[in-house]
């Protein structure tokens, strides 16, 4: 193929796909809502969580990646996974151990203790090396921050969910949970996020579980007066997430939730 006509096609490519993302922009803002609407209620058809297998009394778990600490609160093109986004780093280990939930003291009615493992396990990014997570309550001290109106001397001491990291003992846990972006280009042109949450048989490489996701901004990526748009698309999501008391909608908890369905924990004897 000669250079000028294989130009052509890929200057042609850069065109047409530049063009796609600025009529989208450019529409009438009624009118990209209209189409967005459509475009997320045909998504919505094929969202939801879906459970082909269980399994009964499972220590630990394998998280296949971890979630960065940042959220992406407005980055239209970042496939990150908003939709999926509850906790990140060190957090979203922690989240799967039981003793991480605190019991409310006075327990509220029909109120449930959360269940968790009794080890987790993720590669390390830092050094690509797989660790075996622990977890308890532990006395940690801490120094008054300057920013806080402390005088960054100053210490306290607190009760908190601490980790212990060692390197894996050998074989990596049978079950593994990963999520990825399932976001088009054309779905984030009109600001709506796709999620997939899976938890998969590494024996096997059966997928047991998969949750499937998505969310809309109803502003449009609209950012004045501090918006965030995709922290406001999660009240315009399927599935729903759940509102707090004050109407609020909440993201957190939403894997661990999912995947102790799926996966369900061993109890202490």
């Amino acid at each position: 193929m000669k250079r000028t006509t294989l130009f052509a096609l890929v200057f042609g490519c850069l065109l047409a796909t530049t063009g796609l993302t600025a009529s989208a922009q450019s529409t009438d803002p009624k009118a990209r809502l209209q189409i967005a609407k459509k475009m997320f209620q045909e998504r919505c058809k094929k969202a939801g969580e879906f459970i082909h297998r269980t399994a009964e009394n499972v220590e630990g778990i394998l998280l296949m990646k971890v979630r960065p600490s940042e959220i992406n609160s407005g980055d239209q093109f970042r496939m990150d996974d908003p939709y999926g986004h509850d906790s990140g780093g060190e957090t979203y280990i922690k989240i799967f151990f039981a003793g991480f939930y605190r019991t409310p003291s006075p327990p509220p009615p029909r109120w449930t203790p959360r269940l968790g493992y009794r080890y987790v396990e993720a590669v390390d990014s830092m050094d690509g090396k797989r660790y075996r997570y622990t977890g308890g309550i532990k006395e940690v001290t801490h120094t008054t921050s300057i920013l806080m109106g402390g005088d960054g001397k100053t210490t306290f001491k607190t009760k908190d969910f601490v980790l212990d990291k060692v390197p894996t003992p050998g074989v990596s846990p049978r079950y593994g949970v990963t999520y990825d972006d399932i976001s088009t280009r054309e779905e984030r042109d009109y600001w709506i996020a796709g999620s997939s949450l899976k938890v998969i048989d590494l024996k096997t490489s059966e997928v047991m579980a998969e949750r499937i996701g998505y969310m809309m901004d109803r502003g449009q990526g609209n950012k004045s007066g501090g918006r965030s748009p995709w922290l406001l698309a999660a009240s315009h999501a399927c599935p729903a997430f759940p509102k707090d008391p004050g109407g609020h909608t909440y993201q957190t908890d939403q894997t661990h939730d999912f995947v102790v369905k799926t996966l369900k924990p061993k109890l202490e004897n």
